[in-house]
């Protein structure tokens, strides 16, 4: 039921920490892949989230699918990725799962988030 709900072509909220400590919280879409365990999000370089985790690398992130009263939360370390054939991956993962291709924006990158903490409700 957890993998059919985020196969689901839905937004997310991202969480990072800034330098400060506090929590930076946006919405974003993003691809699951269960057997590696990783969850896969398209930016760019100069994106709030993305100098958060570059200022501390593997740090903890958290992503949050939710619909109604049923959500999954998917959390572990993130690194940001500039390597061309993770962007690529993470693209044609996107394209699959959203029907459409993803944004091509100069600066493109992918965050890499490892999950080794799942919480679910409803599911």
């Amino acid at each position: 039921m957890r993998e059919a709900f985020l196969a689901e072509p839905r937004v997310a909220t991202l969480t990072t920490l800034r330098p400060d400590g506090s929590p930076h919280v946006v919405a974003v879409r993003f691809t699951w892949d269960p057997r590696a365990g990783l969850a896969r999000v398209l930016t760019v370089a100069s994106s709030r989230k993305a100098r958060n985790l570059t200022a501390d690398p593997g740090s903890r992130a958290a992503l949050c699918q939710v619909d109604g009263f049923r959500w999954v939360t998917l959390e572990g370390s993130a690194t940001v990725h500039t390597d061309p054939a993770r962007v690529d991956e993470a693209a044609r993962r996107y394209a699959a799962r959203y029907a459409a291709p993803p944004p091509n924006p100069p600066g493109r990158i992918v965050i890499e988030i490892a999950v080794d903490h799942t919480m679910t409700l409803n599911l």
